[in-house]
């Protein structure tokens, strides 16, 4: 089978048979009056702070490092971002391609490694996310600065329209998916052993690395390297860049994000077409996980890419683009 063959074409009949609550409702409002107290979660406080601390502590001592213990981290972190990116976000979250039951499993474990809530959670709350981007129900609002949606909504208490629209969201293709049930059912074990122990115990066992490095390197570092990665989609690529697909809305197009969280920096493009499996059309270009999809359907493990026309795609930018649309 063809690549040509998997992939959608036609984005308009594509979003006439979108099972998925992704799209933008315009119809929710805000509620009128005083906005709810914000209450701190105290133990996430205590946790965020301990783990960039020890994350600062492992950079200070990467020169200790061996040349492997380094590598290794490397792919610890590609592991763990693609388990966010082409798993919780673009498989799971947006059901913009499918993938067979290894890749599945792979991509579960990755998620697991990322340590960012199991993939049900995750799914849930950036459907949410899209379907009321910046309003009060939206889970990490970048309207309430860059603080907030970066690490600040992890701090404190969800607003109640988040947890509201959270409940009455359409999930049950989630619930269907054993991999992600299993997943949620033993997530804290799956975390602690994909998350802390293999990143550790891989390099002391493989080629005799300390367990002190191997805990602060490719253990906290690369930990909190991709939860900023994966952070900087919700801050920085709601704040700055350009809009070429649709000024009306806060997301945009930042190559910076792009290249650090391996493809999701081409915000206003994705939260214009949140069904395109590329969540850009530019292809791979800086780009890794639509080039780790392609792999995938290449080898046979994932199929049914679905794209944006470059017909509709150029409608829109004409119709809604702020002018800085460029061809590549």
């Amino acid at each position: 089978m063809t690549r040509n063959s998997e992939f959608s074409q036609n984005a308009e009949t594509m979003a006439e048979t979108r099972t998925v609550e992704d799209v933008f409702d315009d119809t929710y409002r805000e509620k009128e009056g005083p906005k709810p107290p914000r209450q701190i979660v105290w133990r996430n406080v205590i946790l965020m702070t301990l783990l960039h601390s020890g994350a600062l502590y492992g950079l200070m001592i990467v020169p200790s490092a061996s040349i492997l213990t380094l590598l290794w981290a490397v792919v610890c972190f590609f592991i763990s971002a693609l388990g966010v990116t082409a798993g919780a976000h673009r498989l799971w979250s947006h059901k913009s391609y499918k993938a067979s039951l290894p890749l599945r499993i792979f991509l579960a474990f990755g998620n697991s490694m990322a340590f960012q809530n199991d993939i049900f959670e995750w799914a849930r709350d950036h459907r949410v996310h899209h379907k009321f981007s910046e309003t009060d129900a939206d889970p990490h609002n970048a309207v309430r600065g860059f603080f907030f949606a970066h690490i600040g909504w992890l701090l404190v208490r969800k607003h109640p329209d988040v947890i509201e629209k959270g409940r009455k969201l359409d999930v049950h293709d989630l619930k269907a998916d054993p991999v992600v049930m299993f997943q949620k059912e033993h997530y804290k074990v799956s975390v602690a052993l994909a998350c802390f122990a293999i990143p550790m115990f891989v390099p002391w066992y493989l080629w005799g690395e300390s367990l002190w490095v191997g805990y602060f390197v490719p253990g906290l570092l690369r930990y909190a390297t991709v939860l900023n990665a994966t952070w900087l989609v919700n801050s920085a690529a709601h704040m700055w860049g350009m809009r070429p697909y649709d000024h009306h809305i806060n997301p945009r197009e930042n190559r910076f994000v792009a290249l650090s969280a391996i493809g999701e920096g081409f915000h206003n493009y994705h939260h214009t077409f949140p069904y395109d499996y590329a969540t850009s059309e530019f292809g791979s270009k800086l780009n890794f996980t639509t080039a780790f999809i392609n792999l995938m359907c290449s080898l046979g493990l994932a199929s049914d890419c679905k794209q944006a026309s470059p017909e509709v795609v150029k409608a829109r930018v004409q119709r809604t683009g702020d002018g800085s649309h460029k061809t590549g």
